[in-house]
């Protein structure tokens, strides 16, 4: 069974820098996606980035630019470096992982294709 640890979440001040690491466990299939979403209080899960097991990468147009995935696939981790952070990006982030290959081979944000979940890592963004 999969299994996904998130870690790397905190406080930083706006125009910050921050990187959260996912660290996930051997999947049963080669065709899997994994990636980050966050959840803000009051507000809909959204995916913020997510990379398949071949290399395509989804990202969301809103946060383009600013936020880029790494995958390590020896060291079995997923980063994402967060950079110019603003407020706005205060949430819970979760990593997860399609392991049915429903978005195989081209990543989607769409939470509800993701069949397996960390227990989410909490980043604040505030003065």
């Amino acid at each position: 069974q999969a299994r996904l640890v998130e870690s790397g979440g905190g406080l930083v001040q706006p125009g910050g820098s921050l990187r959260l690491s996912c660290e996930y466990s051997d999947f049963s299939s080669h065709y899997y996606v994994i990636g980050w979403f966050r959840q803000a209080p009051g507000k809909e899960r959204e995916g913020v980035g997510c990379i398949s097991s071949n290399g395509n990468t989804y990202y969301s147009d809103r946060l383009k630019g600013r936020f880029t995935l790494t995958r390590d696939d020896v060291k079995k981790t997923l980063l994402l470096e967060m950079n110019s952070l603003k407020p706005e990006d205060t949430a819970l982030y979760y990593c997860a992982a399609d392991t049915v290959g429903r978005t195989w081979p081209t990543p989607r944000g769409d939470f509800y294709d993701y069949d397996f979940w960390g227990q989410g890592t909490q980043v604040t963004v505030a003065s």
